[in-house]
């Protein structure tokens, strides 16, 4: 076995962002002078779930994977920061501060049969991922040295070459799941194929030599977690479902290869939808214990202004999501300092990123909240928020591997609110290089779970 360093995922993941506003960064809320090495979450009561480990990222080194764009900042796509409707215009619903226990005698929700599914009991999750060492040992992955066990780690299989990372094709997938089990954690795979040519390069997927490699991926995937016969997660192409419903919010109008490059789905449509229930289906068919999602990408649809949680959540019905267990939902995908540092070439889009923590001030938490209940209740599936950034508060936007944000923070002290809107659970990582990370917040992280698990949320 050999494991291999994550350089060449973290220049694919600097196409993997999600979306941008225009507004001015906003600091309401922000700590008055507090250092970005030494910030603590105080306040608020913790609640979730068991913690658990994970390990770290192998992958290949420092070129892009097949040719995929490196296109740096994502430009085009939103940023899940400024790009939000203030909470009393897009949903009308308060945000509650806790999941509501279901009634004696009622059957399970939704959010604690899919807990169930994973075999994680009834509180909120919270895992860790993207979270690789320059070592070569899979149990060294920074989730796995926090001293307490989390519930998810999370890697990517980034790129149409991820089966030959590790020898026997596809054995990256069995090495890491098995290192997840060992540290009584579940393990959560983000497919990342369809960026290969370009992340928005929808017409790669009308032909039949580029979805004859995708398809031979996604088999393999589900065979190896089929093999390896304990409960996983699957999260499917983060960003190609908003760039689809932005070519064509009609599944039939963003046309893919499926039922005939794949027996199983011949009877699905040659779209964009067929596609994606393709996908789940050999999930259910070759990897019965396996959870799976598909994003539902913010800057797929603006109203006035803003994303709109209502069409975005329509479309993805209509796509096949409904046909998953979960959707997986973004609050930002890199630290909020490094958009308003605006220095690195993975951060270049306006907006304003650091919410306002009394959620007063616009955008702010209860704003995300309440779209991110509209979508549960549009699509009818529980919520895992996917690579929340690791900053930690300060006044000041920070520097290169020391940004800030205040989102570790913010759900540590509010963890009830998240599963209140529907929210199975939370698991965090960097979405690009040059990122705050578990190495340099000062012990944020691991001081943050290590409290949560000592009063965790209960899941509605």
């Amino acid at each position: 076995m050999t494991s291999r360093t994550s350089a060449l995922l973290a220049a694919l993941l600097a196409a993997a962002s999600v979306a941008c506003g225009s507004a001015p960064a906003d600091t309401s809320g922000a700590p008055a002078d507090e250092p970005l090495a030494s910030a603590t979450i105080t306040g608020g009561t913790n609640t979730g779930s068991q913690p658990q480990t994970t390990s770290p990222v192998s992958g290949p080194s420092a070129q892009l994977l097949d040719g995929g764009s490196g296109s740096g900042d994502g430009s085009g796509k939103a940023s899940s920061g400024g790009d939000l409707a203030p909470a009393s215009s897009s949903a009308g619903n308060d945000v509650a501060s806790a999941a509501a226990t279901p009634a004696p005698g009622a059957p399970p929700s939704l959010e604690r049969q899919v807990a169930a599914k994973l075999g994680l009991g009834t509180n909120f999750l919270v895992g860790l991922g993207n979270d690789n060492t320059a070592s070569s040992d899979e149990n060294l992955a920074g989730a796995y040295t926090l001293g307490q066990k989390l519930d998810i780690h999370y890697l990517y299989l980034a790129g149409m070459n991820w089966p030959s990372w590790n020898s026997p094709a596809g054995s990256y997938v069995t090495i890491h799941a098995n290192a997840a089990k060992a540290h009584g954690v579940v393990p959560m795979f983000t497919l990342y194929q369809a960026a290969s040519y370009g992340e928005n390069n929808l017409g790669a997927f009308d032909t039949d030599s580029f979805m004859t490699q995708y398809w031979t991926g996604v088999r393999l995937l589900f065979q190896k977690l089929g093999a390896f016969g304990a409960p996983a997660m699957v999260h499917v192409e983060p960003d190609l479902w908003g760039f689809a419903q932005r070519h064509s919010e009609q599944p039939s109008g963003t046309p893919m290869k499926v039922g005939s490059l794949v027996p199983e789905c011949s009877d699905l449509p040659s779209d964009v939808s067929g596609m994606a229930r393709c996908v789940i289906r050999l999930s259910r068919q070759l990897a019965p214990k396996v959870v799976i999602g598909l994003s539902a990408s913010s800057f797929g649809a603006y109203t006035n202004g803003y994303s709109d949680p209502t069409r975005i959540g329509n479309f993805m019905k209509l796509v096949g999501a409904a046909d998953g267990d979960i959707t997986v939902l973004e609050t930002l995908d890199r630290d909020a300092g490094c958009f308003e540092k605006a220095s690195d070439g993975n951060c270049q889009r306006g907006g304003s990123f650091y919410w306002d923590e009394a959620n007063v001030a616009h955008p702010n938490f209860h704003d995300h909240l309440a779209y991110a209940k509209i979508i549960r209740n549009v699509i009818g599936k529980p919520l895992l928020w996917w690579q929340m950034p690791l900053g930690v508060p300060a006044n000041t936007a920070g520097y290169t591997g020391h940004y800030r944000d205040n989102r570790v923070r913010y759900f540590f002290n509010h963890p009830g609110e998240f599963a209140a809107v529907g929210g199975i659970g939370a698991v965090f990582g960097t979405g690009a290089v040059h990122q705050t990370d578990v190495t340099s917040d000062g012990g944020q992280f691991k001081n943050a779970v290590t409290g949560y698990y000592a009063a965790p949320a209960a899941l509605p």
